[in-house]
């Protein structure tokens, strides 16, 4: 048997079937059967647990997957009472002996978890601020030169046009066009006042 043929049964009567009875203990408010199914749930977590480490080293070994089997169906039955007995010979004694620095340990964890959360927690939180500010000051940056930009366009659309010159003094360049042509006409005239004396 493989481990994907292993894994309908397993699911099946390791995990739903128990958990309907489970369902069924804890609606009848059954306190016989509640405790014998809190001792299977804790033997299969164990079970489970170490399941993990022997599916990697003994998954070569012949009939592997069928000895699992067996196994939970051995705990599950209400004739050998497999879990009840496990249980009661070796978790809780071992349980019981080990609670207070199974506790102890539990509660540093949780300290150190929550320090350890508020710790990057701050990081995470100056990070986004940083961030934040980095992108608020370049956006502001793009956005005056994009008003900028915007602003020239309209100045030379208006210009181009052909909106009415401004008031006032002529530009420089007009000056000198001014000059060249004042000349020009002085000279006409001259002529033409020359040719009407000699007549």
């Amino acid at each position: 048997m493989s481990r994907d043929e292993e894994t309908a049964p397993m699911l099946i009567f390791g995990t739903l079937y128990p958990a309907y009875y489970s369902y069924k203990a804890v609606k009848s408010k059954d306190i016989k059967e509640y405790v014998k199914w809190m001792m299977y749930w804790i033997i299969f977590a164990l079970f489970t647990t170490a399941e993990t480490f022997t599916d990697i080293f003994l998954c070569w070994f012949p009939f592997y997957y069928e000895l699992k089997i067996a196994f939970v169906a051995w705990l599950l039955s209400p004739y050998t009472k497999g879990s009840s007995l496990l249980y009661r010979k070796f978790v809780h004694p071992t349980l019981s002996s080990k609670e207070k620095e199974i506790d102890d340990c539990l509660v540093q964890a949780k300290d150190r978890s929550y320090d350890a959360l508020v710790h990057f927690g701050k990081r995470g939180l100056n990070v986004a601020a940083t961030a934040a500010v980095m992108a608020a000051s370049k956006g502001q940056g793009a956005l005056s030169e994009r008003l900028r930009s915007f602003s020239m366009q309209d100045l030379t659309t208006i210009r181009g046009d052909g909106a009415p010159a401004p008031s006032g003094p002529p530009p420089a360049g007009s000056g000198r066009a001014g000059k060249h042509g004042q000349p020009k006409m002085s000279r006409s005239a001259s002529e033409s006042a020359g040719s009407s004396g000699t007549a």
